[in-house]
């Protein structure tokens, strides 16, 4: 393909290192982020999962997932190469609360993220939207809405997370590639319109 061996200039690729830029999906716990970097990475993901035990009674909150029987205890990884000079790597984050101490080290280099939001338990996604506004850090929220059922209207959404209006809001099945390539282009443009501004 065309695209593939120049830039947007029409410039041939000279073989040099792509430029590297790395991306965080977060959210809370069981809403669908392993699922989000594993449906858009090009390669087999790197995951992290490990069995959910009575060791995690009384300390994850399963209420809405009961039926989840894995949860990630370190990071996803993900990769998308754009073209020869610009791969885009995932890093998905745990999301119990006694694994957020790792945020701070996955979010260092971090252009942007993604929050996924499960709307029957919107509450799980206020930590990383603080998360992220705290360190100035452009995001997007990605409604997952399993089999296509919303069971929330996007105003309804943006007012419960106290969302401003210029952050994007896609809602989707995350289990599906295009829904989750979506979300990552309107991440971009959001990048784009924010560094635009400044």
């Amino acid at each position: 393909m065309a695209f593939a061996d120049s830039d947007p200039a029409g410039r041939a690729y000279d073989g040099s290192a792509p430029a590297a830029v790395k991306i965080l999906v977060a959210g809370g716990f069981g809403v669908g982020k392993t699922t989000l970097v594993g449906a858009v990475s090009e390669v087999a993901p790197l995951r992290t999962e490990e069995y959910l035990t009575v060791a995690s009674v009384g300390v994850d909150d399963v209420e809405g997932v009961e039926r989840k029987s894995t949860t990630t205890v370190a990071m996803d990884f993900g990769r998308i190469m754009v073209n020869p000079r610009l791969v885009v790597y995932l890093f998905g984050t745990p999301g119990q609360e006694r694994f957020w101490f790792m945020w701070n080290d996955l979010v260092h280099g971090a252009l942007g993220a993604v929050v996924i939001a499960d709307t029957r338990r919107l509450e799980s996604s206020f930590a990383s939207i603080d998360f992220f506004e705290s360190r100035g850090i452009p995001f997007v929220i990605g409604v997952n809405c399993f089999h296509g059922h919303q069971e929330r209207s996007e105003r309804e959404i943006r007012e419960a997370l106290d969302l401003d209006p210029e952050v994007p809001l896609v809602m989707g099945d995350m289990r599906q590639r295009a829904v989750g390539r979506d979300l990552l282009l309107a991440l971009a443009e959001h990048l784009i319109s924010a560094n635009s501004v400044t």
